[in-house]
């Protein structure tokens, strides 16, 4: 994308007053990570619908910090931003399941084992740290420590196990550096109600600034950067009906083959909240 295009997207995608530091100069080595040939196919035909730089120069991602980055699923951001910390002098370590908690399952050791097996090469990706991350989890790490935490499309799974969200939320609270920055994406309900905690996919982004608020944060700056006005969000399947998971039966049943995606393909992936947060110095 032209630098020119950049520039545009962030000035108009901040809608509270933001350092204008943060959108001063293109970040090269973050654009080099991106532009990496070691990323998946999959995971670069998603940065149209995604928008990597856009978001992580709005969330506050500059060199040598330390990132954290909650439940990185099938590693889309860990692809980015560990290579970028190798090549910044930076730190990058992902929440994962708990391993300390024994009731994990097998299958998720196994698929934390081999999400860690993934990025074991040093010569791509320096050396990510993995920390336990759940329900009962200790510490994200030391108090202070991180200069920001990241966690993308996770908050509608936290909203409706009891204390869960309250939990999770008061833990990036406490790793955060005074100062440091949460970043939030997740699928926007808003300007309907959310249903059932978040039971379809999406949220009022009322009910994130609450938890974030609730825990100690200050609403620092919020973007329209993954904004998508197709999305009418009242889809048989939840969020999950729309790419990329193009679910075609209710969840744990089998896909459907006589399903009509049509519609559901051309709205895209979902419209989404983009937040940041602050900690107060």
């Amino acid at each position: 994308m032209p630098l020119r295009r950049h520039v545009l997207l962030l000035a108009a995608a901040v809608s509270l007053t933001a350092p204008a530091a943060a959108f001063a100069a293109t970040d090269q080595a973050l654009k080099s990570a991106i532009a990496s040939p070691a990323r998946p196919a999959a995971d670069v035909a998603r940065d149209g619908a995604r928008h990597p730089y856009e978001s992580l120069i709005f969330w506050g991602l500059k060199p040598k910090q330390t990132v954290i980055e909650i439940s990185p699923g099938g590693g889309y951001w860990t692809e980015i931003l560990a290579p970028y910390a190798k090549a910044t002098g930076g730190t990058y370590i992902a929440g994962v399941a708990d391993l300390s908690n024994p009731k994990l399952s097998e299958g998720a050791r196994k698929g934390r084992a081999d999400f860690e097996a993934r990025f074991s090469d040093a010569a791509k990706y320096g050396k990510p740290q993995f920390v336990n991350f759940g329900a009962v989890s200790g510490p994200l790490g030391a108090p202070g420590s991180a200069d920001l935490v990241l966690t993308a499309r996770n908050v509608h799974n936290w909203t409706g196990a009891p204390g869960m969200a309250d939990k999770v939320f008061a833990d990036f609270f406490a790793v955060l550096k005074p100062g440091g920055f949460l970043a939030v994406e997740d699928h926007r309900a808003d300007p309907r109600s959310e249903k059932a905690a978040g039971a379809d996919g999406y949220l009022n982004t009322a009910t994130v600034v609450a938890l974030a608020e609730k825990a100690g944060f200050k609403l620092d700056a919020q973007s329209e950067i993954n904004a998508n006005p197709k999305d009418t969000k009242d889809h048989p399947f939840g969020v999950w009906t729309l790419p990329p998971v193009k679910r075609t039966a209710p969840g744990g049943q089998p896909a459907d083959p006589n399903f009509d995606r049509t519609k559901y393909d051309a709205i895209g992936e979902s419209d989404r909240m983009t937040l940041r947060f602050r900690k107060p110095a």
